[in-house]
């Protein structure tokens, strides 16, 4: 049943994942890929709130198949660290350093402070 569950949420994630980074490269244009970072935001920020609401005595979330669903399930296919890093190289390859390097800083400052501030928040909620 974990299993089912686990591939349940990574179709889900893979899906959202697509239907967002599709909707603001459209909206915004392909030179950055900004669905990409803000996939990667949000994954993170969803992570630290469960792991936040379940962890360390927390009673905000209990289930285990829960939590395995959201955070190896939809978080395991709505995140994207390898398209990241292949866009990352596409913008090395390209000659453009600033641009890969604003993004390797922007993905990397963003979704630790999501990920803090997704596990602070629900630890807060959970006491």
């Amino acid at each position: 049943m974990t299993a089912l569950l686990i591939a349940l949420g990574g179709a889900l994630g893979s899906l959202a994942r697509y239907g967002l980074s599709e909707a603001l490269a459209r909206t915004l244009g392909p030179a950055f890929p900004w669905g990409t970072l803000l996939v990667n935001v949000t994954g993170c920020l969803l992570i630290g709130a469960v792991a936040g609401g379940s962890w360390n005595d927390a009673r905000l979330i209990e289930s285990p198949a829960v939590r395995q669903f959201v955070m190896v399930g939809i978080c395991g296919g709505y995140t994207t660290f390898s398209a990241f890093s292949l866009q990352t190289v596409g913008m090395l390859q390209a000659g453009d350093a600033l641009r890969a390097g604003a993004y390797v800083a922007a993905s990397l400052f963003t979704c630790l402070l999501a990920t803090w501030a997704g596990y602070a928040a629900a630890a807060a909620l959970a006491r």
